[in-house]
């Protein structure tokens, strides 16, 4: 694990002065950290039931993607507004910079469904 850790790249003030950006483009570049990561996170999953798998834009969709392979689950996609083609949801949020706005279809996730949400950045918890 610390070796995962160990791959991703800090970058100091971005996007703004005082945050220091955990940037996971130097692990998702490597073959067998990606690989690793991807076992591991899915491992955790395994045997749980999720149906969907939830990929918050962008990176998410990367992750996301590869997690629902894995466990044999569907791929749901969580865009910034209007990118989605269909009737959404919308949620505004706060960040440490500001806010922002996600959607999602109305219809992707059915009552019921297990959903295990796939993103690469948690600082304030609002998305």
């Amino acid at each position: 694990m610390q070796e995962l850790k160990d791959i991703i790249r800090d970058v100091n003030d971005f996007p703004k002065k005082g945050i220091v950006f955990k940037d996971i483009t130097t692990l998702l570049g490597d073959a067998k950290s990606y690989q690793q990561m991807i076992d591991l996170l899915s491992h955790r999953y395994i045997g749980k039931k999720i149906d969907k798998v939830v990929g918050v834009e962008a990176r998410g969709f990367i992750i996301g993607a590869a997690l629902a392979y894995k466990l044999g689950a569907g791929v749901v996609l969580v865009r910034k507004p209007g990118k989605l083609p269909y009737d959404t949801f919308k949620k505004t949020y706060d960040l440490e910079y500001g806010t922002d706005t996600l959607e999602i279809h109305t219809d992707a996730i059915k009552p019921g469904e297990n959903v295990l949400i796939a993103y690469d950045v948690l600082a304030t918890g609002g998305t």
